[in-house]
């Protein structure tokens, strides 16, 4: 079997070629033709020594997943839905802005959270994506996109592990894949450019500040326990306080001085006027009186299986504007993609049927599912 190069960070494809023999200014060189250069075919990589090319010819490769769907919106937003085997299936989403490019990525094939208001949660929990598989995500964007453009220069300027899964649960995997997005030989991304999203898994957020501390988005979405652990099974487990404690030490290691806290406004259930002191009372009762966090509410993007509705846009300026009167930075997220299903919370909804229908189709016509070259 041969070994897939997405799987490595800088410091693992070095490993890997001094298994080969060769000396560790090869895995940069090789690192930047795969990352930088999008590159997939030994034979492009000129500078290699002919030797190493033939090494990698019979014992690595580099492939991407393979692409099942692909839709672009209206507003220029981009969906992929990836084949990760088995009857499973990921999307990341390309969302295109006047001055930045966001990648949503997945982390997990489906997520074993269960929020409520997440159609992906109640899709269920199959498997942890490996580190390859959640960069393959990125490499195929990139280059594909670079190509659709017409241009060398970089698409993607932001990374948000917002896609399908929890990514701290999948940390072994995520956080080599960080490591080759800030690698000024892999993507160069800043760290203040790329940020992990998690519902509270508390003890690895405190890893994450230590091993890779990239900028942090929380999924709260209520003001107190018994609504979150309604919302957020994980709260049962890691509650607000502990939460909001892990919060305010990785602001000690965070490459921005704030977190930022997602809350998907929810009809009658999180929306009140009452819920929005509470917040601010939180937020008061920590940071010494500094702005520590900014509130990002998201509309609902409503599915049956939720038996949850959208909040008002009347209810989230008087939300949002509560807020913002006391003092805490407050945004309100504008959908994008709708038209494809690929605003927050929707991705992968019904994957599993997509990918059967693909697969079906595939061979009727007697052909491979698209493959990245």
């Amino acid at each position: 079997m041969t070994t897939n190069l997405l799987d490595f960070d800088l410091e693992g494809l070095t490993a890997y070629c001094e298994q080969l023999g060769e000396k560790r200014f090869r895995a940069t060189q090789l690192f930047r033709w795969i990352h930088q250069r999008g590159a997939s075919d030994f034979d492009q990589m000129t500078d290699l020594a002919k030797s190493l090319r033939e090494k990698l010819k019979s014992r690595a490769h580099i492939t991407a997943l393979p692409v099942v769907t692909e839709h672009v919106s209206a507003d220029g937003t981009v969906k992929w839905l990836f084949d990760v085997g088995d009857g499973n299936a990921v999307e990341s989403v390309f969302i295109p802005e006047d001055d930045r490019g966001t990648l949503c990525v997945s982390s997990q094939a489906g997520c074993a959270v269960g929020c409520r208001f997440c159609s992906t949660g109640h899709q269920g929990f199959s498997r942890n994506l490996d580190t390859g598989e959640i960069l393959a995500q990125l490499w195929y964007a990139e280059h594909s996109l670079r190509k659709r453009f017409g241009t060398e220069d970089r698409i993607i300027s932001n990374v948000v592990m917002m896609g399908m899964g929890e990514p701290l649960q999948n940390y072994s995997a995520l956080v080599p894949a960080l490591r080759v997005m800030l690698d000024d030989h892999g993507y160069g991304l800043s760290r203040r450019r790329v940020t992990v999203s998690t519902s509270g898994v508390v003890p690895m957020m405190d890893r994450l500040s230590q091993d890779c501390a990239v900028a942090l988005a929380v999924s709260l979405h209520a003001p107190n326990d018994p609504l979150r652990d309604n919302l957020v099974p994980l709260n049962r487990k890691y509650p607000i306080a502990e939460l909001l404690d892990a919060c305010e030490r990785y602001l000690e290691f965070a490459p921005r001085d704030f977190i930022t806290f997602e809350y998907c406004m929810l009809d009658g259930v999180n929306d009140q006027p009452e819920h929005a002191r509470q917040l601010i009372e939180l937020v008061r009762a920590r940071g010494d009186g500094k702005s520590w966090c900014k509130f990002n509410l998201i509309p609902f993007n409503p599915f049956p299986a939720s038996g949850l509705l959208r909040s008002s846009a009347a209810r989230v300026t008087e939300f949002a504007t509560m807020l913002s009167n006391a003092g805490i930075v407050t945004t309100v997220r504008k959908t994008r993609g709708d038209d494809i299903d690929a605003a927050c919370g929707q991705l992968a909804g019904d994957v599993k049927d997509r990918t059967r229908a693909a697969e079906r189709m595939a061979k009727q016509r007697t052909i491979p599912l698209k493959q990245v070259s």
